[in-house]
Protein backbone atom coordinates (compact mmCIF):
# COMPACT_ATOMS: atom_id res chain seq x y z
CA UNK A 1 0.00 0.00 0.00
CA UNK A 2 2.94 2.37 0.74
CA UNK A 3 4.56 2.08 -2.52
CA UNK A 4 1.42 2.28 -4.27
CA UNK A 5 0.44 5.34 -2.18
CA UNK A 6 3.38 7.38 -2.81
CA UNK A 7 2.30 7.44 -6.64
CA UNK A 8 -1.19 8.26 -5.55
CA UNK A 9 -0.05 10.91 -3.53
CA UNK A 10 1.84 12.41 -6.57
CA UNK A 11 -0.92 12.18 -8.48
CA UNK A 12 -3.25 13.87 -6.08
CA UNK A 13 -0.68 16.63 -6.05
CA UNK A 14 -0.63 17.04 -9.22
CA UNK A 15 -4.81 17.05 -9.39
CA UNK A 16 -4.37 19.89 -6.72
CA UNK A 17 -2.41 21.80 -8.65
CA UNK A 18 -4.61 21.25 -11.51
CA UNK A 19 -7.78 22.75 -9.51
CA UNK A 20 -6.00 25.53 -8.24
CA UNK A 21 -5.04 26.70 -11.42
CA UNK A 22 -8.81 26.25 -12.73
CA UNK A 23 -9.96 28.20 -10.11
CA UNK A 24 -7.29 31.04 -10.22
CA UNK A 25 -8.24 31.58 -13.66
CA UNK A 26 -12.12 31.31 -12.54
CA UNK A 27 -12.29 33.76 -9.36
CA UNK A 28 -9.64 36.09 -10.02
CA UNK A 29 -11.46 38.19 -12.65
CA UNK A 30 -11.33 41.70 -12.19
CA UNK A 31 -8.04 41.47 -10.17
CA UNK A 32 -5.20 44.05 -10.69
CA UNK A 33 -2.75 42.13 -12.91
CA UNK A 34 0.30 42.75 -10.14
CA UNK A 35 -2.10 41.49 -7.40
CA UNK A 36 -2.72 37.98 -9.11
CA UNK A 37 1.09 37.52 -10.45
CA UNK A 38 1.68 37.76 -7.02
CA UNK A 39 -1.22 35.46 -5.92
CA UNK A 40 0.15 32.84 -8.72
CA UNK A 41 3.32 32.87 -7.66
CA UNK A 42 2.72 32.21 -3.99
CA UNK A 43 0.04 29.73 -4.67
CA UNK A 44 1.14 27.51 -7.28
CA UNK A 45 5.00 27.52 -5.95
CA UNK A 46 5.56 23.83 -5.99
CA UNK A 47 4.74 22.38 -2.24
CA UNK A 48 3.11 19.28 -0.66
CA UNK A 49 -0.39 20.17 -0.75
CA UNK A 50 -0.80 18.32 2.51
CA UNK A 51 -3.57 20.54 3.62
CA UNK A 52 -5.84 19.52 0.37
CA UNK A 53 -4.83 16.25 0.40
CA UNK A 54 -6.39 16.03 3.88
CA UNK A 55 -9.34 17.17 2.71
CA UNK A 56 -9.35 14.73 -0.36
CA UNK A 57 -8.79 11.70 1.85
CA UNK A 58 -10.96 12.95 4.49
CA UNK A 59 -13.66 13.03 2.08
CA UNK A 60 -13.03 9.75 0.63
CA UNK A 61 -13.11 8.06 4.06
CA UNK A 62 -16.68 9.29 4.65
CA UNK A 63 -17.71 7.88 0.87
CA UNK A 64 -17.70 11.32 -0.98
CA UNK A 65 -16.26 11.98 -4.10
CA UNK A 66 -13.11 14.28 -5.12
CA UNK A 67 -15.20 16.72 -7.43
CA UNK A 68 -17.44 17.14 -4.01
CA UNK A 69 -14.02 17.85 -2.28
CA UNK A 70 -12.18 20.48 -4.64
CA UNK A 71 -13.54 23.59 -3.18
CA UNK A 72 -12.81 22.88 0.36
CA UNK A 73 -9.11 21.33 -1.24
CA UNK A 74 -8.30 24.75 -2.78
CA UNK A 75 -9.93 27.11 -0.10
CA UNK A 76 -7.22 25.12 2.48
CA UNK A 77 -4.45 26.02 -0.14
CA UNK A 78 -5.15 29.44 -0.56
CA UNK A 79 -5.05 29.97 3.65
CA UNK A 80 -2.20 28.07 3.89
CA UNK A 81 -0.32 30.46 0.97
CA UNK A 82 -1.57 33.26 2.72
CA UNK A 83 -0.72 32.13 5.78
CA UNK A 84 3.33 31.45 4.82
CA UNK A 85 3.11 34.77 2.90
CA UNK A 86 2.79 36.75 6.24
CA UNK A 87 4.55 34.53 8.35
CA UNK A 88 7.69 35.39 5.92
CA UNK A 89 7.33 38.94 6.50
CA UNK A 90 10.19 40.96 7.97
CA UNK A 91 8.03 41.51 11.14
CA UNK A 92 6.85 38.40 11.48
CA UNK A 93 9.23 35.68 10.93
CA UNK A 94 11.63 37.61 8.33
CA UNK A 95 12.13 34.70 5.81
CA UNK A 96 14.21 35.43 2.27
CA UNK A 97 13.27 31.62 1.22
CA UNK A 98 9.76 29.68 0.66
CA UNK A 99 9.55 26.50 -0.92
CA UNK A 100 12.97 26.42 -2.65
CA UNK A 101 12.06 30.16 -4.13
CA UNK A 102 12.56 33.78 -3.04
CA UNK A 103 9.62 34.76 -0.46
CA UNK A 104 6.51 36.70 -1.84
CA UNK A 105 7.73 40.38 -0.11
CA UNK A 106 11.20 39.53 -1.76
CA UNK A 107 9.87 38.84 -5.14
CA UNK A 108 7.34 41.98 -5.19
CA UNK A 109 8.12 43.77 -2.18
CA UNK A 110 6.60 43.98 1.50
CA UNK A 111 3.35 45.84 0.57
CA UNK A 112 2.29 43.98 -2.53
CA UNK A 113 2.82 41.13 -0.42
CA UNK A 114 0.67 41.38 2.55
CA UNK A 115 -2.07 42.63 -0.19
CA UNK A 116 -1.87 39.41 -1.87
CA UNK A 117 -2.07 37.29 1.13
CA UNK A 118 -5.14 39.45 2.48
CA UNK A 119 -6.42 38.36 -1.20
CA UNK A 120 -5.90 34.69 -0.77
CA UNK A 121 -7.77 35.21 2.72
CA UNK A 122 -10.95 36.31 1.17
CA UNK A 123 -10.79 34.21 -1.99
CA UNK A 124 -10.70 31.00 0.21
CA UNK A 125 -14.02 32.17 1.50
CA UNK A 126 -15.08 33.56 -1.84
CA UNK A 127 -14.51 30.14 -3.20
CA UNK A 128 -16.31 27.87 -0.39
CA UNK A 129 -19.23 30.32 -0.65
CA UNK A 130 -19.84 30.68 -4.41
CA UNK A 131 -19.11 26.56 -4.80
CA UNK A 132 -21.44 24.65 -2.41
CA UNK A 133 -24.56 24.69 -1.46
CA UNK A 134 -25.89 26.95 1.19
CA UNK A 135 -25.52 24.74 3.54
CA UNK A 136 -22.05 23.12 3.08
CA UNK A 137 -20.78 26.59 2.32
CA UNK A 138 -22.28 27.53 5.71
CA UNK A 139 -20.63 24.96 7.91
CA UNK A 140 -17.13 24.70 5.70
CA UNK A 141 -16.20 28.76 6.32
CA UNK A 142 -17.11 28.32 10.44
CA UNK A 143 -14.68 25.81 10.13
CA UNK A 144 -12.28 27.26 8.28
CA UNK A 145 -12.80 30.59 9.90
CA UNK A 146 -11.84 28.57 13.22
CA UNK A 147 -9.38 26.43 12.22
CA UNK A 148 -7.55 29.24 11.08
CA UNK A 149 -8.64 32.57 13.06
CA UNK A 150 -7.69 33.83 16.77
CA UNK A 151 -8.25 30.09 18.37
CA UNK A 152 -6.28 28.54 15.50
CA UNK A 153 -3.67 29.40 13.49
CA UNK A 154 -3.40 32.94 13.85
CA UNK A 155 -3.58 32.88 17.61
CA UNK A 156 -1.25 30.09 17.52
CA UNK A 157 1.44 32.22 15.58
CA UNK A 158 0.96 34.80 18.21
CA UNK A 159 1.72 32.57 20.64
CA UNK A 160 5.01 31.55 18.98
CA UNK A 161 6.12 35.05 18.09
CA UNK A 162 5.52 35.34 22.43
CA UNK A 163 7.74 32.65 23.05
CA UNK A 164 10.54 34.47 20.58
CA UNK A 165 9.65 37.65 23.06
CA UNK A 166 7.86 39.86 20.34
CA UNK A 167 5.06 40.26 22.06
CA UNK A 168 4.73 42.32 24.55
CA UNK A 169 1.83 41.93 26.93
CA UNK A 170 1.55 38.01 26.43
CA UNK A 171 2.99 35.65 28.88
CA UNK A 172 6.21 34.12 27.08
CA UNK A 173 5.49 30.14 26.68
CA UNK A 174 8.75 28.32 28.32
CA UNK A 175 7.30 23.95 29.13
CA UNK A 176 7.09 21.70 26.88
CA UNK A 177 3.18 21.93 27.36
CA UNK A 178 2.82 25.65 26.18
CA UNK A 179 5.15 24.69 23.19
CA UNK A 180 2.01 21.36 22.50
CA UNK A 181 -0.33 24.66 22.94
CA UNK A 182 1.06 26.38 20.52
CA UNK A 183 1.04 23.96 17.88
CA UNK A 184 -2.07 22.60 18.44
CA UNK A 185 -3.51 26.02 17.26
CA UNK A 186 -0.74 26.75 15.02
CA UNK A 187 -0.20 23.92 12.71
CA UNK A 188 -3.22 21.48 14.20
CA UNK A 189 -6.20 23.54 14.27
CA UNK A 190 -6.49 23.87 10.42
CA UNK A 191 -5.09 20.04 10.21
CA UNK A 192 -8.64 19.13 11.66
CA UNK A 193 -10.35 21.60 9.49
CA UNK A 194 -9.85 20.25 6.70
CA UNK A 195 -10.34 16.91 7.80
CA UNK A 196 -13.80 17.74 9.11
CA UNK A 197 -14.60 19.75 5.73
CA UNK A 198 -13.84 16.82 3.80
CA UNK A 199 -16.00 14.85 5.63
CA UNK A 200 -18.65 17.92 5.41
CA UNK A 201 -18.26 18.34 1.49
CA UNK A 202 -18.92 14.53 1.48
CA UNK A 203 -22.40 14.45 3.44
CA UNK A 204 -24.01 16.86 0.72
CA UNK A 205 -27.11 18.64 1.91
CA UNK A 206 -26.67 17.45 5.34
CA UNK A 207 -23.24 18.78 6.18
CA UNK A 208 -22.17 18.25 9.98
CA UNK A 209 -25.51 15.58 11.28
CA UNK A 210 -24.94 11.71 10.93
CA UNK A 211 -21.50 9.87 11.44
CA UNK A 212 -20.45 11.23 14.67
CA UNK A 213 -18.07 8.48 15.17
CA UNK A 214 -16.33 8.88 11.68
CA UNK A 215 -16.05 12.99 13.04
CA UNK A 216 -14.76 11.82 16.03
CA UNK A 217 -12.04 9.36 14.56
CA UNK A 218 -10.98 12.17 12.01
CA UNK A 219 -10.69 14.78 14.71
CA UNK A 220 -7.98 12.18 16.86
CA UNK A 221 -6.05 11.18 13.36
CA UNK A 222 -5.86 15.47 13.43
CA UNK A 223 -4.92 16.35 16.87
CA UNK A 224 -1.70 13.50 16.61
CA UNK A 225 -1.40 14.13 13.21
CA UNK A 226 -1.13 17.98 13.13
CA UNK A 227 1.53 17.72 16.29
CA UNK A 228 3.88 14.60 14.64
CA UNK A 229 3.92 16.37 11.66
CA UNK A 230 5.35 19.98 13.93
CA UNK A 231 7.40 17.81 15.84
CA UNK A 232 8.93 16.92 12.70
CA UNK A 233 8.82 20.08 11.35
CA UNK A 234 11.10 20.93 14.20
CA UNK A 235 13.58 18.26 13.73
CA UNK A 236 13.93 19.50 10.00
CA UNK A 237 15.20 22.92 10.62
CA UNK A 238 18.03 21.00 12.65
CA UNK A 239 19.00 18.33 11.06
CA UNK A 240 17.56 19.08 7.56
CA UNK A 241 18.52 20.91 4.49
CA UNK A 242 17.30 23.61 2.55
CA UNK A 243 16.58 21.99 -0.11
CA UNK A 244 14.34 19.21 1.79
CA UNK A 245 12.84 22.02 3.78
CA UNK A 246 12.12 24.22 0.67
CA UNK A 247 13.44 27.18 3.86
CA UNK A 248 16.21 28.28 5.64
CA UNK A 249 17.42 25.44 8.37
CA UNK A 250 19.22 25.82 11.49
CA UNK A 251 17.02 29.56 12.00
CA UNK A 252 15.32 28.33 15.23
CA UNK A 253 17.90 28.22 17.02
CA UNK A 254 19.68 31.18 16.27
CA UNK A 255 16.53 33.05 17.05
CA UNK A 256 15.63 31.23 20.40
CA UNK A 257 12.84 30.03 18.94
CA UNK A 258 10.77 27.65 21.41
CA UNK A 259 11.24 23.92 19.57
CA UNK A 260 10.76 20.11 20.69
CA UNK A 261 14.35 19.45 19.77
CA UNK A 262 15.42 22.34 21.93
CA UNK A 263 13.55 21.34 24.75
CA UNK A 264 13.79 17.70 24.45
CA UNK A 265 16.32 17.11 22.69
CA UNK A 266 16.50 15.06 19.38
CA UNK A 267 15.89 11.73 20.13
CA UNK A 268 13.22 12.09 22.44
CA UNK A 269 11.78 14.63 19.63
CA UNK A 270 11.73 11.36 17.44
CA UNK A 271 10.18 9.23 19.73
CA UNK A 272 7.35 11.52 20.06
CA UNK A 273 7.13 11.36 16.17
CA UNK A 274 6.79 7.81 16.53
CA UNK A 275 4.51 7.67 18.98
CA UNK A 276 1.73 10.20 17.99
CA UNK A 277 2.03 8.45 14.56
CA UNK A 278 0.69 5.37 16.29
CA UNK A 279 -1.77 7.33 17.84
CA UNK A 280 -2.68 8.85 14.40
CA UNK A 281 -3.02 5.17 13.01
CA UNK A 282 -4.97 3.70 15.90
CA UNK A 283 -7.90 6.42 15.04
CA UNK A 284 -8.71 5.30 11.58
CA UNK A 285 -7.21 2.01 11.53
CA UNK A 286 -10.79 0.90 12.02
CA UNK A 287 -12.21 2.33 9.08
CA UNK A 288 -11.15 -0.37 6.97
CA UNK A 289 -10.15 0.17 3.04
CA UNK A 290 -11.33 3.46 2.81
CA UNK A 291 -9.39 4.72 6.08
CA UNK A 292 -5.84 3.39 4.47
CA UNK A 293 -4.84 5.94 2.78
CA UNK A 294 -4.71 8.65 5.91
CA UNK A 295 -2.78 5.13 7.50
CA UNK A 296 -0.59 5.58 4.70
CA UNK A 297 -0.01 9.10 4.95
CA UNK A 298 0.87 9.20 8.67
CA UNK A 299 3.64 5.91 7.61
CA UNK A 300 5.05 8.17 5.27
CA UNK A 301 5.60 11.03 7.61
CA UNK A 302 6.64 8.92 10.01
CA UNK A 303 8.93 6.91 7.34
CA UNK A 304 10.35 10.38 6.11
CA UNK A 305 11.66 11.01 10.09
CA UNK A 306 13.33 7.59 10.52
CA UNK A 307 15.18 8.04 6.80
CA UNK A 308 16.54 11.48 7.85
Amino acid sequence: MRGDFRSDLKTKQAAVDAALRSMLEAETQGFPASLRTAIEYSLLAPGKRLRPILVLLANQAAGGSAEQAWPAACAVEMIHAYSLIHDDLPAMDDDDLRRGLPTCHKKFGEALAILAGDALLTLAFQVLASRYPPATAAVSMKELACGSGGAGMVGGQVLDLAAEGKMAGERRPESVTDLEGIHRLKTGALFQSCLRMGLYAAQGERPGGADSELKNRLDDYGRAFGLMFQIQDDLLDVEGSSEEAGKRVGKDAARGKLTYPGLLGIEESKRRVESLGKMAIQAVDGLGVTGEPLVALAHLVMDRERSR
